[in-house]
């Protein structure tokens, strides 16, 4: 009977986070670290990584040489690999994504078998802007779609980032609180259904 009940207990679900941000004080880093802390809470396992980890040189065909993959592209191929689903804040550079993240999805993407077909991500922002970021987001959405990941359907952007956050990193502002929490809670949830409902995974979320 133990062992019955051992083999039903599922595994944790593991999450890669980062923010697409170098900089030191980023608000979407401040943004992705609470994502983490409510992922963890909720029994998930966070594997949380820094932009630099992922950066590469510029896309270029011709280094493509004996199967070259620059080693930013490699940490980031075995991340994606390693977890159930990722969670990207990203900053918004002039109303679009940021090139250092593009250039390291497009340097994923050669790899075969190519790391991002049917990957479960969630999107989520930072800005001082009333959009908060927003606008980058959908630009964010089209080569990560494009390259097969199931982009959860609701994004989250932090408007007015740089008045939203108290000095110990937390989100002052109780409803936008509870608001990520749940947005998270809900992703969890549909990760988990697509890894161990299968039937419930074909029904309800239409793949």
């Amino acid at each position: 009977m133990k062992e019955q009940q051992k083999n039903n207990q599922q595994e944790p679900l593991r999450f890669l986070v980062f923010s697409a941000s170098l900089r030191a004080d980023s608000l979407n880093t401040q943004l992705i670290k609470l994502a983490a802390e409510v992922i963890t809470k909720n029994g998930g396992i966070v594997d949380y990584a820094n932009m630099s980890e992922f950066d590469c040189p510029s896309f270029n065909q011709d280094l493509e040489v004996n199967d070259f993959h620059p080693a930013g592209a490699q940490a980031f191929r075995k991340r994606i690999l390693a977890n159930d689903a990722f969670i990207i804040s990203s900053p918004e550079y002039n109303g679009s994504i940021p090139g250092l993240l593009k250039n390291s999805i497009d340097w994923v993407s050669r790899f075969r078998p190519q790391p991002f077909q049917q990957q479960h991500g969630l999107l989520m922002s930072a800005s001082p802007g009333m959009a908060g970021g927003n606008h980058g987001l959908w630009s964010l959405r089209i080569p990560l779609e494009k390259l097969g990941v199931h982009i959860f359907p609701a994004m989250f952007s932090l408007s007015k980032a740089h008045e939203a956050f108290s000095p110990e990193g937390k989100i002052t502002d109780e409803n936008l609180t509870k608001k990520l929490e749940d947005h998270l809670i809900n992703f969890m949830n549909t990760v988990e259904a697509s890894k161990n409902y299968p039937a419930m995974k074909l029904k309800f979320l239409g793949e």
